[in-house]
């Protein structure tokens, strides 16, 4: 059976669970002046900002569902303790 009888389809087929829909945003930086430097900081802020970095090391290697849940519930406490900050110094 060579190579190029099997198809991309048929890999898919095998594997549903594995096909994921990305929204994905896109950043969008202009360059003034022909000064790139300052478009790329920008850019790197930006992405940084939007977690973009984060999620690129996390999805560099395959993360088991039980190292997933745990990383959500981190991440669910550290959201909600940020609010709670946040709430506390807008009262006072």
């Amino acid at each position: 059976m060579s190579s190029s009888s099997l198809s991309a389809d048929r890999f898919w087929i095998a594997r549903p669970q594995q096909r994921q829909q990305y929204d994905w945003k896109t950043l969008q930086v202009f360059v003034r002046d022909n000064n790139v430097e300052q478009a790329l900081r920008a850019l790197k802020r930006k992405m940084q900002r939007e977690g973009v970095f984060r999620e690129m090391k996390r999805r560099k290697a395959y993360e088991k569902p039980f190292e997933r849940r745990t990383r959500e519930k981190a991440e669910a406490i550290r959201c909600a303790r940020k609010a709670a900050r946040k709430q506390l110094s807008a009262t006072v």
